[in-house]
């Protein structure tokens, strides 16, 4: 059939319009979602210390997977009816450092009873938490824990509806086992099957948490902390002091734990390739303006840091691009370090291969492998 010219006109745009959407869909960041569905009882104490001091290279194991998604972890702490919470959660987010800064606050405790609230925890991650509604996002749950699930409490959604929600919602769900008890063992690979993930099992206290120095983790430290030196916060005044904050995380970090201070500065170092991030989430005025999401003429006054505020515009732009320039500059230094660094600890790893799997290496490698899927 012939078309008249309105008809072809329609018909062209029609097309243009939907291979613009197609376009755009698919040259959006991709997005890596993973949640942690934690047992915090008692028991779950040395695994839970192994996980403060690892989580920053199970995020930059994502990076190393994929370097430029964005990536949102989140957490779901449980325990049981009776103990000081049930669930505890803390939702899906891009603040990768507010996340750390809530893990570190997790002390194990509760328990004592043999089965644990599994059921609503999984329940709340995979139906609670803020999930991405996107085809282009890989979502991947860790259960990790060592006792059953309760199976006689009425108002609990069962793990297999809230397996197969899961199904539906493109969610893998992995099952780590801490430890070697039978009964926690059929179920958790009951979950993994269903879930489409892997079962997992390392011991009861997370395995050997392997803490490799480097002779370039000092050097690391520095320029990190000279990166965060170019930070302006903004923004609200509590806002600004939740930025600042960050900024100082990194020292507090580097003397209780260097080798995670180091991690930390690896991971911020590898997403600031793509983000121009010196610290995750919202909240920092040069990274917001040199990735295209804010205008320096945009923020009202009132938002701005004091310093910045007392100059004149033009002062203000200059400011901001010398920070800019100083974060490049810094940035491309610490990159060389933290490929050398890498290079190390990957040669460390070939060399002493651990004797067991632990939380850190199990995961890790189960995340390239699933987000390759």
């Amino acid at each position: 059939m012939k078309l008249s010219t309105p008809a072809r006109v329609f018909v062209v745009a029609a097309m243009a319009l939907l291979s613009t959407a197609a376009f755009s869909e698919s040259d959006a960041n991709p997005a890596v979602e993973v949640a942690f569905v934690l047992d915090t009882t008692g028991s779950m104490g040395g695994l839970i210390e192994g996980a403060k001091r690892k989580i920053w290279s199970i995020a930059t194991a994502i990076v190393d997977s994929n370097p430029n998604a964005d990536i949102r972890m989140g957490l779901v702490a449980y325990r049981d009816i009776g103990d000081d919470y049930v669930t505890r959660t803390f939702d899906l987010t891009t603040d990768i450092q507010d996340l750390y800064a809530r893990l570190l606050e997790l002390k194990a405790g509760g328990g004592g009873d043999w089965p644990e609230s599994v059921n609503e925890a999984l329940d709340v991650a995979v139906n609670k938490l803020q999930w991405t509604q996107s085809r282009d996002v890989k979502r991947i749950v860790f259960l990790v824990g060592d006792a059953p699930p309760h199976m006689d409490y009425a108002q609990d959604v069962k793990y297999p509806t809230t397996l197969a929600v899961a199904k539906q919602k493109g969610i893998i769900v992995n099952a780590v086992l801490a430890g070697d008890a039978r009964d926690t063992e059929r179920v958790w690979r009951d979950i993994a099957q269903n879930g489409n993930g892997r079962f997992i099992p390392i011991p009861q206290d997370g395995g050997h948490v392997v803490i490799i120095e480097t002779p370039y983790d000092e050097d690391i430290i520095i320029l990190q902390k000279q990166i965060n030196g170019t930070v302006i916060p903004y923004g609200p005044r509590a806002f600004q002091k939740r930025t600042e904050g960050k900024t100082m995380q990194l020292s507090q970090v580097a003397a209780a734990a260097p080798a995670a201070a180091t991690e930390m500065a690896s991971y911020l170092n590898k997403r600031s390739r793509f983000t121009s991030e010196a610290v995750t989430g919202d909240g920092d005025l040069v990274s917001d303006v040199a990735s295209g999401r804010q205008k320096l003429a945009s923020v009202k006054d009132e938002e701005l840091p004091d310093n910045l505020r007392a100059l004149k515009p033009e002062q203000r732009e200059a400011e901001l691009d010398k920070q800019m320039t100083d974060r490049k500059a810094l940035n491309e230094k610490l990159a060389a370090l933290v490929a050398k660094r890498d290079k190390y600890v990957a040669e460390h790893r070939e060399k002493s291969p651990p004797k067991a799997s632990s939380f850190d290496r199990a995961v890790e490698e189960t995340l390239r492998a699933q987000i390759k899927r």
